[in-house]
């Protein structure tokens, strides 16, 4: 990559995270992506951004699809340089932009896993025990079930981020967003013990203010929750992995199952949009089927 190229990439990540409050993960992804089409653009022997046309973008597209590239990773690819073009306008380096009519792929909509009650009831049984870490265990998933949250605002929890008088959580989301969740009884007496009788001992000689911390006491990281929550899986005799999100996405069902209403989930989950949400409600439809052909005598 040139350096004149180099200058106006770092000019449109710095513009992403001061301006867009894009996430660090967003960046890398928009990073590689960038880079990907500057090596096609070498192949090409395109040398310079104002000669990329709707041509070029369309031929670059048809060199992902040939590469069988999956559906979701075209379509992010397609956004960063389109935003990339964006940028470039505003900043009066290109007149037009070359992807703004390049389609995008649609992905294709998977209905989010999540565990049944039963299921959910063995693994806080696998939680269970009074050593430090068990007793960590148990207050990382009543905090992870009890508020919906995602694995990465799991593990960036500070002490005072916890009112334990009020029971509301200060959540550090995406983009910078904030939110207040509520958490219930549960949770709140797993974490009070966890404070009492387990952080304490697991931070030996460390000093931080992080809640969930692991067995050498620095901070919990989110392939740390993960690799916690599949050892429960395992030992709680559940079938699968799990994966980031399906805490999250039990949350979600569990309160529309039982009549929480569809805005409320959307701000306890931190969702931009309803769409996002929207999705449960396919997983709510089918648990409504099942319970109606389960008891109805005629169904």
């Amino acid at each position: 990559m040139s350096k004149l190229f180099k200058n106006y990439t770092n000019s449109y990540f710095a513009y992403l995270q001061i301006e867009k409050n894009s996430s660090v993960h967003t960046v890398k992804n928009y990073r590689d992506d960038l880079e990907h089409f500057f090596m096609f653009m070498n192949e090409q022997l395109i040398t310079e951004l104002t000669d990329v046309t709707h041509q070029t973008a369309r031929l670059y597209l048809t060199l992902l699809h040939e590469k069988k590239m999956a559906r979701a990773s075209v379509s992010r690819k397609i956004s960063a340089l389109r935003g990339f073009y964006r940028f470039l306008m505003r900043e009066n380096v290109v007149t037009e932009n070359p992807f703004l009519l390049v389609h995008r792929p649609k992905g294709t909509k998977k209905l989010p896993s999540f565990f049944y009650e039963e299921e959910m009831k063995e693994l806080f049984e696998a939680a269970e025990g009074a050593d430090p870490l068990s007793i960590r265990n148990r207050a990382l998933l009543e905090i992870l079930y009890g508020t919906g949250i995602r694995v990465s605002e799991c593990a960036a929890i500070e002490l005072p981020d916890l009112d334990a008088r009020l029971g509301v959580l200060l959540v550090h989301g995406k983009g910078g967003k904030e939110r207040y969740v509520p958490y219930g009884s549960f949770a709140a007496e797993a974490v009070e013990h966890y404070n009492q009788n387990s952080r304490p001992l697991l931070m030996k000689k460390n000093e931080h203010s992080k809640l969930f911390v692991n067995f050498r006491g620095a901070p919990i990281t989110t392939g740390g929750i993960r690799h916690i929550l599949n050892d429960l899986i395992q030992k709680a005799s559940l079938s699968g992995k799990i994966h980031p999100h399906m805490l999250r996405h039990t949350f979600a069902t569990h309160m529309l199952n039982n009549g929480a209403d569809m805005r409320t989930v959307q701000e306890l989950l931190g969702h931009a949009s309803l769409s996002s949400t929207q999705m449960y409600t396919h997983i709510t439809k089918e648990h409504l089927q099942h319970t109606y052909r389960n008891h109805h005598p005629r169904a």
